[in-house]
Order: C-alpha cells, then structure tokens, then sequence
C-alpha cells in the first residue's frame, strides 16, 4: 500500500515538473527549499525515478552588502525623522523627572535587595 502511494507522489512531482517547465512561471531550481526537499525525499523513495537535485540557493557578498547598506539607510532615515519631531525635541530639552515610589513600593525593594 505504502509503495503505491510513494509512486503516486514520485508521479505527482513529476507532473508537477512538467507543468512548471511548460507554463515558465515556475521551474524546479526556482522551489522554496522546503518544497525542494519534500520533491527531493518523494523521489528518492521511489526505485526507477528520475534523480533530482537540488541546489541551495546561495547570496553573493555583493548582494549582502547591498541589502546591508539599504537597512542602514532605512535606520538612518527612521533616526532623523524621531530627532526632528515635535515631541522628541520637547523631551530633550527637559530634565529627567525623578518618580517618587510609595512606602509599599519602597518596602517591597528593600526585601528583593
């Protein structure tokens, strides 16, 4: 029974790959490594089926650094934006408040320390 369902998968994938490499929208190297890795185990299951592999997809440190210095600028811009607003520069000119604690609050420190 199990055997005839791994076929039944090994032939979905396929048919699947076959689908994808006629439409152009998707092609097997494009899957999502889950997706890739689930074909992958179905076919390796199945005597006589086609060996496919897959790669994964690896980032050049190029594009790291591009994506890199795009958060930056992204951190940079969302710096200056709370420097300028009009609620950041009234807290800034301001002293900081000291918070008087009740006597339970007080008490309630003292025993933790």
């Amino acid at each position: 029974m199990t055997n005839i369902v791994e076929k039944i998968d090994a032939e979905i994938a396929r048919l699947q790959m076959a689908r994808a490499a006629l439409v152009g929208t998707t092609t097997p190297a494009q899957l999502s490594p889950r997706h890739a890795k689930e074909l992958t185990a179905t076919l390796k299951k199945v005597p006589g089926a086609a060996s496919t592999t897959f790669k994964k997809r690896k980032m050049s440190a190029a594009g790291r650094a591009r994506i890199a210095a795009a958060q930056k600028a992204r951190w940079a811009k969302l710096k200056r934006t709370v420097k300028s607003s009009p609620i950041a520069k009234k807290v800034a000119g301001k002293k900081p408040v000291a918070v008087k604690k009740s006597a339970s609050a007080k008490k309630a420190l003292s025993r933790t320390s």
